[in-house]
């Protein structure tokens, strides 16, 4: 069984070493991330994983996130995609251990980045 939570969140960015200069440069996304979690249903309370617990993990890294320079958010110095992915799964897993994958995406772009851990 799988299930998941989305949050949302408006940031800016910039690829100091990207080819093009558009990258280079400072410009901002609005990004999707989805919590994807994975596991058996536990018979007594009929649920995977408390979404109300998963729920509250994710509006803590939505406040961390959102409205901010990511190059300036501690391990994503060059915030792809990719690496905000990964950002995500580090500060989910050790609470979330039915974390299966997280997803990256920004809408506007048609762009998304799946990841399911090391």
């Amino acid at each position: 069984m799988e299930l998941y939570q989305e949050f949302s969140f408006d940031a800016a960015h910039r690829f100091p070493g990207a080819a093009q200069d558009y990258q280079r440069g400072l410009h901002g996304h609005s990004f999707t991330a989805r919590i994807v979690l994975r596991g058996e249903i536990d018979e007594p309370s009929g649920f995977v994983a408390d979404l109300a617990d998963v729920e509250r993990r994710c509006q803590e890294l939505r406040r961390e996130l959102d409205h901010k320079f990511l190059n300036d958010i501690a391990g994503l110095e060059n915030p792809s995609l990719e690496r905000i992915a990964q950002w995500i799964w580090r500060r989910l897993k050790p609470a979330l251990p039915a974390l299966a994958r997280v997803e990256v995406r920004r809408d506007s772009q048609r762009h998304g980045c799946s990841y399911d851990g090391p």
